[in-house]
């Protein structure tokens, strides 16, 4: 949505009542001038807080001329147009500006002020020591995020690592505009030998980029898939597959079910490549069942087993068929399992989508819960965010409950594995909700 020429309004020279800060300092050195984003009464101290995404509706006006363009740098500044920090303008996205850095931290650190290129460089040095501190990468475990967008102040920034392979999902014009830097600053990483760039098209298309311009990048060299370790178990991903190739935010869950399924028969619905599955195998299950509509993933799920050569291939089965007609049918024999797990797909993409979207999240855990032996556990996840940030999922787990006619108790709730980190200023980068549940 265009900006409204009420909000685009420039005034070529900014008053005098404007307080002198550093960026200010900084800003009128600039041999192009930056402008101003002004935040209307009232809306200044939600991003003094740290909330990164300026929404257009939060700004007053804009000073400056010629105005500015997607991906500029400028101020965002109160009603007395003394800045509070600065970011990344979009002329057409609801998020209007990006913001980089408040004005007290360009007060102790002024070298990344109104410097893309220098903050960039910073922000991932950051990422990388932070989880050097978690233990990532290891001996045991080769794939992880490295940078997770707004939990690492780089909003609409994504980059996952896979061995000496890194995996860009770029999601703001920002990212697109400065794309070989970001490239320079990943391809310096010991270890990283490829990187893959993947464009969230569709949300880039709603910043106003031409999807012409997005399309995706050949693979480096033959390289179509990769091998991984996580937790001890190696894992086949595919670069061609569902976001950027690996769900490494599940991987200490993955790792909780391994610790649970001695000599349990376990089912794993909507199991992708097998990482529930393969965990839950490691844990010694004398049963492992795993289902999915995805051939690909269940091919590759497949190649799993034999890469894991201390796995039973006998306790392990992979199933192609639609989640909902398998439960319904095996309800119907009145099927039993110690352990369920059910990790859907996203099912409520959009906030506007969660009313139909709680009753598929609901449908399936009543069948789930039919499934569950009395006693038994039920792992449910849910990785739509408008679900997580409504708080709805849990009542959505006991209306099921009263569907299938059975009683649930909360035993572990868990979410995105800690290379996944939060900014609490910006709770809607929440979307993992993991609830491990005794059904009876």
């Amino acid at each position: 949505m265009l900006l409204s020429s009420r909000l685009t309004r420039c005034l070529a020279v900014p008053p005098a009542t404007a307080a002198t800060t550093v960026l200010q300092d900084i800003a009128s050195n600039q041999p192009k001038g930056v402008a101003k984003v002004i935040l209307k009464k009232g809306k200044t101290q939600l991003f003094r807080d740290g909330s990164p995404m300026v929404y257009s509706g939060a700004v007053d006006r804009i000073i400056g001329r010629p105005p500015p363009k997607t991906g500029d740098m400028v101020l965002v500044a109160d009603g007395t147009q003394t800045p509070i920090g600065w970011g990344l303008y979009n002329s057409s996205s609801i998020f209007c500006v990006r913001l980089m850095q408040l004005e007290e931290e360009a007060s102790g650190d002024p070298s990344c002020a109104l410097n893309v290129e220098k903050l960039v460089e910073t922000r991932i040095d950051a990422a990388i020591s932070l989880r050097k501190n978690l233990g990532l990468p290891s001996a045991n475990t080769n794939a992880y995020r490295l940078v997770n967008s707004e939990g690492d102040r780089l909003s609409g920034l994504i980059v996952d690592v896979f061995g000496d392979l890194a995996v860009v999902a770029s999601s703001a014009a920002w990212v697109e505009k400065y794309k070989e830097h970001i490239r320079h600053c990943i391809s310096r990483i010991d270890g990283i030998k490829s990187i893959v760039w993947r464009p969230s098209t569709e949300i880039l298309k709603e910043e106003g980029l031409d999807l012409s311009d997005l399309a995706q990048e050949e693979l480096p060299g033959s390289i179509e898939t990769v091998k991984v370790v996580e937790n001890g178990i190696s894992y086949v991903i595919s670069l061609d597959g569902q976001k950027t190739g690996f769900y490494a935010d599940q991987r200490e869950n993955r790792q909780f079910i391994s610790t649970i399924s001695n000599g349990q028969r376990v089912l794993d619905m909507c199991c992708y490549t097998g990482g529930f599955s393969l965990n839950a195998a490691r844990g010694h299950a004398s049963d492992v069942t795993g289902i999915d509509s995805s051939s690909p993933a269940l091919e590759l799920a497949k190649q799993n087993i034999i890469l894991n050569n201390n796995l039973d291939p006998e306790r392990i089965s992979f199933l192609k068929q639609d989640a909902t007609a398998f439960m319904k049918n095996a309800a119907s024999r009145n099927e039993l399992w110690d352990i369920v797990i059910l990790d859907p797909p996203k099912l409520a993409p959009r906030r506007k989508v969660l009313q139909s979207a709680s009753g598929m999240y609901r449908n399936l855990n009543s069948l789930a819960m039919r499934l569950t032996k009395p006693g038994g556990f039920l792992m449910t996840c849910s990785c739509s965010g408008a679900m997580t940030q409504s708080g709805q999922f849990l009542p959505v787990l006991q209306g099921a409950a009263q569907m299938a006619g059975r009683k649930i108790t909360v035993v572990r709730e868990g979410g995105a594995a800690c290379d996944h980190p939060i900014d609490p200023s910006y709770p809607e980068g929440a979307y993992l909700s993991n609830f491990l549940l005794r059904v009876v």
